[in-house]
């Protein structure tokens, strides 16, 4: 079960709220509010992200909270908990404490997390376009290393990511890459044998699944099939593809509302006007390939991405 609430004095207890990390920088103190309420949050789907102070070591953390209506939804923020406590990686965020709030008849699942100040690596891509850049291919390099070091660990374990895209991967000051929202992850492999289970798989994956960073083959399940950790492969060459182009390969396609079930079918195109290495394109290439079993592993992409740091610095994009 979820853990007590935190206690003053205790692991990451006694907190005060402070401004949302959204809206200041630095953040501010909210004395007085010990409870945080919607009008100091941030709404991420079902669960807010609030900034909040350690009254002990003065310094600031992530809380979020996650609205559970049943115990489905208590389950889920469980499982949450329980892939976050699998891991101690640089690359993945830590849980600092965790508890269980009752709010009337429904409760909330509090995870205490690291504030992490330098924010998502989709804000840094948005902050690139606003100016008319784009990232070196050499930062590329680095911040997709630290990714699949991340993912190494999930996999390694048997577990995927199975939401990996950019607003989930958060950047600290120097750069690090850090996977975040476990919420998504189950077990790597997935046995399907019936048009019942390909049907409960699929239902799945549209819920918990980001649509322009899903995997084809989550889109329409074969009765008869495996869905292992290559689903992550996909949606991390939609990261890189993000990283190097200003956008997702499949955003442009979902904010149209056109189909993206049928353009993830297609091989991927590679804008003409890019000026990163030939190495790279085959390398988002291989990570985009329609069919699952074709494409690297990540301890496969690891090797490459090292050849290619090692390599002297090519044609580099910084500006458009």
């Amino acid at each position: 079960m979820l853990g007590p609430p935190p206690q003053d004095g205790g692991d990451g207890g006694g907190f005060v709220l402070a401004a949302p990390a959204a809206l200041c920088s630095p953040p501010r103190r909210c004395f007085g509010a010990a409870i945080p309420t919607p009008c100091c949050a941030r709404r991420r789907g079902f669960s807010y992200v609030d900034l909040v102070e350690g009254l002990r070591d003065g310094r600031f953390y992530a809380l979020k909270r996650i609205l559970c209506h049943d115990k489905e939804d208590r389950q889920a923020a469980l499982h949450e908990v329980e892939m976050h406590n699998l891991f101690q990686h640089p690359n993945i965020l830590r849980l600092e404490a965790h508890c269980l709030v009752e709010k009337g008849a429904k409760h909330e699942a509090w995870l205490l997390l690291p504030y992490v100040k330098g924010g998502t690596l989709w804000s840094e891509v948005e902050a690139l376009r606003e100016k008319g850049a784009f990232m070196p291919e050499r930062r590329i390099l680095l911040i997709l290393h630290g990714i699949c070091s991340g993912l190494q660990a999930i996999h390694s374990k048997g577990y995927a990511h199975r939401d990996l895209k950019p607003t989930n991967v958060l950047l600290d000051d120097d750069d690090r890459p850090i996977l975040m929202d476990l919420g998504s992850m189950n077990r790597a492999r997935m046995e399907v044998t019936s048009s019942r289970e390909a049907m409960a798989v699929q239902d799945w994956a549209a819920q918990r699944c980001t649509i322009s960073y899903r995997a084809p083959e989550l889109f329409t399940v074969p009765s008869q099939c495996i869905i292992d950790e290559h689903t992550d492969i996909w949606s991390l060459g939609c990261v890189l593809y993000c990283m190097m182009f200003g956008e997702g390969p499949y955003d442009a396609i979902f904010q149209k509302g056109d189909s993206v079930a049928l353009a993830v079918q297609n091989p991927i195109t590679i804008p003409t006007t890019s000026r990163y290495s030939a190495a790279l394109h085959r390398l988002l290439s291989s990570m985009m390939t329609v069919n699952p079993q074709e494409r690297p592993s990540v301890e496969d992409i690891l090797q490459q991405l090292e050849e290619l740091q090692a390599t002297p610095a090519g044609q580099v994009t910084t500006s458009i």
